[in-house]
């Protein structure tokens, strides 16, 4: 079976707050270990009233620690807002509490705005020498150079304290052919972010796959597609909890934040855009299966045969706990069934290809 990971942007419920966001964090980690998902991974992102996951490391240490076996890592930390020997102490640290479990995915966005970025203390102009599009490799095999076991006979000046020989797992994530292209080069396994960006997704396989360069510990490449998922017992109940991100892409596209809107009836969503704002969210949401268990088993299916992808990790925005922790439940169970889809159902599931503007 194709592994099934989680990935959790601590998403804070219209009505809640970032304590209740929190808690429900660790609660579905600890059902997704359960339930058997590989990985339980945690995005960086500043300034932004919906979602509680801005101290990255703190919490992956809090859900490693409230979890007993499951992996638990970053998904990602966007390297650009840190020092490269600060992630390697953070990450090195957590690799030493929690050995054989922590996964570091790092990304090259700066997940934030302009002035968050000013206020995280990492200015765009650096006097390294480095062109800003040189900087980003630079700082990936800097942060791999720290969690290194240490050379016979080399005495670093700068050494990662816990860090240096954890070796902890670098990932790359991204959702550009820069991104496939750099993962190949440096032998790396890569994620797709196709839940928010999908358009480049087969493009960017397609290259990571043909021009990756195996090495001892990474011999083959390893593609991990990101989907978002909202399944219920229903496909009506699925669709309904499904506005609720639909409305958070719209307030992306509109440039409002807040928290995790609550679900509407689609009849009253279709009052609430324009057609080209349906059609550019739908295009965001290309990658997501939605519906009862028939019909996402169907949907994850034409997903692992359009990208034959190593392992899917789950992008789930529910405002309802209980109903996110079941659609987890029931994207497990589809996977895990391999249910025969018909072609009514398949066809419910569209991979969007890059546009030829």
């Amino acid at each position: 079976m194709t592994p099934l990971s989680v990935l959790d942007l601590a998403p804070i419920p219209e009505g809640a707050d970032a304590t209740q966001a929190l808690a429900n964090t660790l609660d579905l980690a600890r059902h997704a270990e359960l339930l058997g998902y590989r990985r339980y991974w945690l995005a960086e992102h500043h300034n932004m009233d919906g979602l509680a996951c801005s101290a990255t490391a703190v919490l992956v240490g809090h859900i490693a620690g409230g979890t007993t076996t499951i992996r638990v890592g970053s998904g990602g930390v966007m390297l650009p807002n840190h020092a490269p020997l600060v992630v390697a102490e953070q990450f090195g640290t957590l690799a030493t509490l929690y050995p054989g479990r922590i996964d570091l995915g790092l990304g090259r966005a700066p997940g934030t705005d302009g002035p968050t970025m000013r206020a995280l203390r990492r200015s765009l102009a650096r006097d390294d020498g480095l062109h800003e599009e040189d900087r980003f490799p630079h700082d990936v095999v800097e942060l791999m150079g720290y969690l290194a076991a240490p050379r016979p006979g080399a005495s670093p000046a700068v050494r990662a304290i816990p860090g240096q020989g954890t070796e902890v797992p670098v990932w790359l994530l991204g959702s550009s052919l820069y991104s496939a292209q750099l993962a190949a080069h440096l032998g790396l396994p890569f994620a797709f972010a196709s839940h928010f960006a999908p358009d480049l997704l087969l493009q960017a396989i397609e290259i990571y796959r043909g021009t990756y360069r195996a090495n001892a510990r990474w011999p083959r490449p390893h593609a991990m597609v990101a989907v978002n998922v909202v399944a219920a017992p229903t496909d009506e109940e699925a669709a309904f909890l499904f506005t609720s991100l639909q409305q958070r892409f719209l307030g992306m596209r509109r440039g409002q934040r807040g928290p995790l809107p609550r679900p509407v009836p689609p009849a009253e969503l279709a009052t609430m855009w324009s057609e080209a704002e349906r059609v550019g969210v739908e295009r965001m949401l290309a990658v997501s299966a939605v519906g009862g268990p028939e019909t996402v088993a169907a949907q994850l299916q034409q997903l692992l045969d359009a990208t034959a992808a190593d392992e899917l990790i789950v992008a789930g925005a529910i405002h309802d706990h209980a109903a996110r922790k079941r659609s987890y439940a029931i994207a497990m169970a589809c996977l895990t069934a391999r249910a025969t889809p018909t072609v009514a159902q398949a066809g419910a599931f569209t991979i969007c290809t890059p546009s030829s503007t």
